[in-house]
């Protein structure tokens, strides 16, 4: 099976040592992407803004990788506050209209950066 390193330009700098997303066959596995803004690296404020602007980086990072929303099968949300919820499954579910991708969703004690939500993604080729 080959390994494809997928950086989307239009996808902000990763802040660490790792990649947006890796291609291993048919599947595309992305690295979680929180709120920030890809002209300024600044984080987008408020937990809608941030939502929105995460799932707007992950879909730079499936254009990269020739995909985009409904190629993804998994999903995972990581909160900084479970309270957020259903506000984000608001904005979330406008971008996985039909059939939505299965997903976990977790409260975690911190998100780099001070993120209140992050989210990575599983998608396959058809």
């Amino acid at each position: 099976m080959t390994k494809t390193v997928i950086n989307a330009k239009n996808a902000p700098a990763a802040v660490g040592p790792y990649v947006h997303a890796v291609k291993a066959g048919n599947f595309v596995f992305t690295s979680g992407q929180i709120g920030l803004i890809p002209e300024t690296g600044v984080l987008a404020e408020g937990i809608v803004a941030q939502t929105e602007q995460v799932l707007k980086n992950l879909g730079a990072v499936l254009e990269e990788a020739g995909l985009g929303y409904g190629d993804v099968i998994k999903t995972t949300v990581f909160l900084d506050n479970i309270n957020d919820f259903a506000t984000v499954n608001e904005i979330y579910a406008k971008y996985f209209a039909g059939d939505a991708p299965a997903r976990s969703c977790v409260e975690v004690a911190a998100l780099p950066k001070g993120a209140l939500v992050e989210i990575e993604v599983i998608a396959a080729e058809k």
